[in-house]
């Protein structure tokens, strides 16, 4: 499959995620974005592409290096389902990180960490928001 990049002003976009275990990050992020990953050529990386080959490609690279802190920069997955997509993350393995959803001007979401300890948000807009439709 081809992929065709999401550009940005100069260049290309890709978002680059650190991890300890490059194949149960690709399970992991593959099932939770609905992308594919590409073949496992590399010790240290692995691209994750949308199916249809459109979009911004998510680098696994593999590092030593253990997390210790939240890390600032963070996925936000908008949903019109909160809890039903946490159940479905929660059971490719994430962590639940909020006991209940946190809810501000409307919307509400659930903090979650994936295996290496991630943090990234799903999210549930508000029911007017053009951001659900």
């Amino acid at each position: 499959m081809r992929r065709r990049p999401q550009s940005y002003r100069n260049g290309e976009l890709v978002i680059v995620i650190d991890c300890s275990d490059l194949d149960q990050s690709a399970r992991f992020w593959a099932g939770v974005l609905g992308y594919v990953a590409g073949p496992a050529d590399s010790p240290t990386y692995r691209s994750l592409i949308p199916g249809d080959g459109q979009g911004i490609e998510v680098l696994l690279q593999r590092t030593p290096d253990d997390k210790h802190q939240k890390n600032r920069p963070h996925l936000d997955l908008r949903t019109s389902s909160l809890e039903g997509e946490a159940e479905r993350i929660l059971s490719l393995g994430a962590s639940l990180l909020t006991d209940h959803p946190v809810i501000e001007h409307g919307w509400r979401w659930h903090i979650l960490a994936d295996p290496d300890g991630h943090e990234f948000c799903i999210l549930q807009p508000p029911a007017e928001s053009p951001a659900t439709s």
